[in-house]
């Protein structure tokens, strides 16, 4: 459960947040508008007068842990709400049939029901003044970064995804919305903004990249103008989920110039033609090598990151060789790797030639095989560099913190023995002195 709390005269909340960063922020909306209404938040079951889950419905696995979640909550205190990305459809019928006692369930970012619900079964009277909440909002992340989230849904119609039909079609956020929001973190002490959406090089396309105003400047809706734009408020700015349309080539120079971090969040999924095609991805692996190699020669130190799915319907072993080669010509530095997992709704499930479990487990393990050897030399060139470590934490041991090439949770971390005299959020000259296959070691440098 959450760990913020807050004792208060006025109704508890106690609040699970289950999935993903964008689910996440969509936790912190909610939480905002619960305190802003007067309810305290609170860190177990027995104290709470309601449970709060935001669910997550990507794949099989995170639907069982949300069912679960449910389950125990329904059980230690009995008055739920649920919210998220298995609050609609099928998904919702059977929350509703298997918890029958559940108070709520609403689809996500649905923050208004789930407000409303908690307000109908826990009336509360006594709203708290505004300054009794951060200005910045309730935030789940540690204080020195944060996530922004600049639109919702998706126009993609990818064969293993049912995002679409969770969270709807492209939704943008005005731009001068987005950055005074970015703004007002950064105020209050972020360092670090982590960019996020499910498609963040559409951002706009659905407004046609509609005229706002940030600052009295009229900008476009559109992605170049939004990260110029938090490029000059001198902070870290990461980009995730980035689709590699055309305009991203136009990003990279900004990345060679510090304005943003040069670390790419790219999900290329596969690189055999034949099974992109069927994924319905963009089918031109080879343009993507050329893209990648031109992009490394205008940033040589980007990071790209990147997910693929092995064993999807149709692969053959030439389909899988195929995307073997695509990674050891393309040298990516982060990546992330699934078993094909049929998913309820989404239409791959339909397709010829599902791949054994054996098969896809060989092909996964001979992926990450690889992979492994390709992370493990692209750390180890950075041994020798002095690069800008933020710091996350403070142990027992010393410091640890991140490169511009390791995103919070998902990549690797820097790890400072025997420092301690730096503090969470610092950002701090590290030489680099030892990796392995996935983190690095180094110490602060004094550059003055």
């Amino acid at each position: 459960m959450s760990d913020i709390s807050q004792t208060t005269k006025n109704g508890k909340v106690g609040f699970v947040s289950l999935g993903c960063p964008k689910a996440l922020v969509d936790s912190e909306r909610i939480l905002t508008e619960l305190k802003l209404s007067g309810y305290g938040v609170v860190p177990n079951y027995d104290d709470a007068d309601v449970v709060v889950v935001n669910t997550c419905g990507f794949i099989e696995g995170a639907k069982q842990e949300s069912l679960d979640a449910i389950r125990e909550a329904m059980k230690e205190n009995g008055k739920v709400i649920v919210t998220g990305c298995m609050g609609k459809g099928s998904d919702a019928e059977k929350i509703k049939s298997e918890n029958p006692g559940v108070l709520s369930v609403s689809g996500p970012a649905d923050y208004k029901t789930v407000v409303d619900a908690v307000q109908q079964f826990v009336p509360n009277s006594a709203p708290l003044p505004h300054e009794a909440v951060p200005p910045q909002g309730v935030k789940l992340t540690p204080g020195h970064f944060a996530y922004l989230k600049i639109s919702e849904g998706c126009n993609h119609s990818c064969t293993f995804c049912i995002i679409p039909d969770m969270r709807g079609k492209l939704v943008s956020r005005p731009i001068g919305s987005v950055v005074a929001e970015a703004k007002k973190l950064v105020d209050n002490g972020v360092r670090e903004l982590l960019v996020i959406s499910q498609d963040t090089s559409a951002y706009g396309i659905d407004t046609k990249f509609k005229l706002d105003f940030v600052d009295g400047e009229v900008l476009e809706t559109r992605v170049q103008d939004l990260v110029e734009a938090l490029g000059d408020l001198d902070v870290w700015v990461r980009l995730h989920y980035v689709y590699p349309y055309p305009h991203v080539d136009k990003l990279i120079p900004l990345m060679a110039e510090r304005k943003i971090l040069p670390y790419l969040d790219i999900p290329f999924q596969h690189a055999s033609p034949k099974i992109l095609a069927a994924m319905k991805r963009p089918a031109h692996s080879e343009k993507v090598l050329e893209r990648v190699k031109k992009w490394r020669e205008i940033c040589p130190d980007l990071t790209i990151r990147s997910t693929f799915i092995v064993g999807f319907p149709g692969e053959t072993e030439e389909d899988f060789q195929i995307l073997l080669d695509f990674l050891r010509e393309a040298q990516l530095d982060r990546v992330g790797c699934f078993k094909y997992s049929p998913v309820e709704g989404a239409r791959a499930n339909a397709l010829a030639d599902h791949v054994p479990e054996d098969v896809a487990q060989d092909r996964w393990e001979r992926f990450m095989e690889l992979q492994q050897e390709i992370s493990r030399q692209r750390l180890q060139d950075k041994v020798g560099q002095i690069l800008p470590v933020i710091i996350d934490d403070i142990d027992d041991e010393g410091a640890i913190g991140r490169s511009p090439g390791d995103a919070p949770e998902i990549d690797g971390v820097v790890y400072l023995n025997d420092e301690f005299n730096v503090s969470v959020g610092d950002i701090v000259p590290v030489m680099i002195e030892h990796a392995d296959d996935y983190d690095l070691w180094g110490s602060v440098v004094d550059l003055t």
